[in-house]
């Protein structure tokens, strides 16, 4: 749709009400027992695997994608009874170079790969080369592209120049969805998170992204809420309902509680499931499997226990 700044502009963001309530989830909600397991082995099923290291290798990313497709060892699956469940992550995410080895890796999976793209983490680069970036992606069989924003837009609050950049990328994508990486951490304000949200939708976003791991502050609860309740908004006012997704900083299983919970409770029961909600993040499903373990067994197992991801 066209730049609408009616739709965020002069928003209102309670900092210290937005803060307050997040810090309510893992106090107020808890699952124990059966229950917490269910959502753990739910959680896995919204994982975007990552590996974003300037040490990748082809050898890293089919490690990675075995995990993806086997993400619990054989004895936690048969502990919990759900063997045949056909359990895998939600997408495998990668370096434009690598997406050819984890195409290859993922065959006949049905695990989608994405791809980070346009410049990532800074975006920096012209944008034509962006664009084409983007395209190369596609074309290597990225079903997937997380692009990077020009945070120098949201704090100039040059709203036009952010929503023309990310309409192009989204042009550039053709059949692939676009997650649209907001890099909270730089943005200053909930109030420019909460605008920022709403004109990368406005632009095409298929999903908004926290964070790309790399800023010195990435995915809160505090600024997850602000960007839910703009997907809220943007969805009462236009019909379209948008993905979100948490990363960055991610590592333990009751972070994946508490941002489902936060999920569930703000947009309801179809935002738990993968086309709607990711998690960015590779060792927080280490500690999914050795919480899923002690579920079974009664015992933590030591980390080499588990495949390294």
């Amino acid at each position: 749709m066209a730049l609408d700044p009616s739709m965020f502009q002069g928003h209102p963001v309670n900092r210290s009400a937005t803060e307050r309530r997040a810090a309510t989830l893992g106090t107020r909600r808890s699952v124990k027992k059966l229950y917490q397991a269910a959502w753990l082995v739910n959680a896995i099923r919204l994982i975007d695997l990552t590996t974003l290291a300037g040490d990748d290798t082809a050898a890293r990313v089919r490690r990675l994608c075995a995990k993806a497709r086997r993400p619990l060892a054989d004895r936690i699956a048969e502990g919990l009874g759900i063997a045949d469940m056909g359990l895998t992550v939600g997408a495998v995410c990668v370096y434009p170079t690598m997406v050819p080895h984890a195409v290859e890796a993922l065959e006949g999976s049905g695990i989608p790969v994405a791809s980070v793209a346009t410049g990532f983490p800074a975006g920096l680069m012209p944008l034509d080369l962006r664009l084409r970036e983007i395209e190369w992606a596609v074309a290597q069989g990225a079903a997937e592209i997380d692009i990077v924003i020009t945070r120098e837009h949201v704090l100039r609050q040059d709203w036009q120049a952010l929503h023309d950049e990310i309409r192009q990328m989204r042009a550039a994508c053709g059949d692939a969805h676009m997650k649209a990486i907001l890099a909270t951490g730089d943005l200053q304000t909930l109030r420019n998170v909460y605008a920022a949200s709403m004109v990368a939708m406005q632009a095409g976003a298929d999903f908004i992204k926290t964070s790309t791991g790399k800023e010195g502050v990435n995915a809160t609860l505090p600024v997850g809420l602000t960007m839910i309740r703009a997907l809220r908004d943007y969805g009462a006012a236009t019909g379209h309902r948008i993905g979100f997704k948490p990363a960055g900083g991610m590592k333990q299983a009751k972070e994946a509680l508490a941002w489902q919970i936060l999920m569930k409770e703000e947009l309801g029961r179809d935002w738990l499931e993968p086309d709607l909600f990711r998690f960015g993040a590779s060792s927080m499903l280490g500690d999914i499997e050795r919480q899923l373990e002690h579920h079974v067994t009664g015992r933590y197992a030591a980390s080499h226990r588990h495949a390294a991801s």
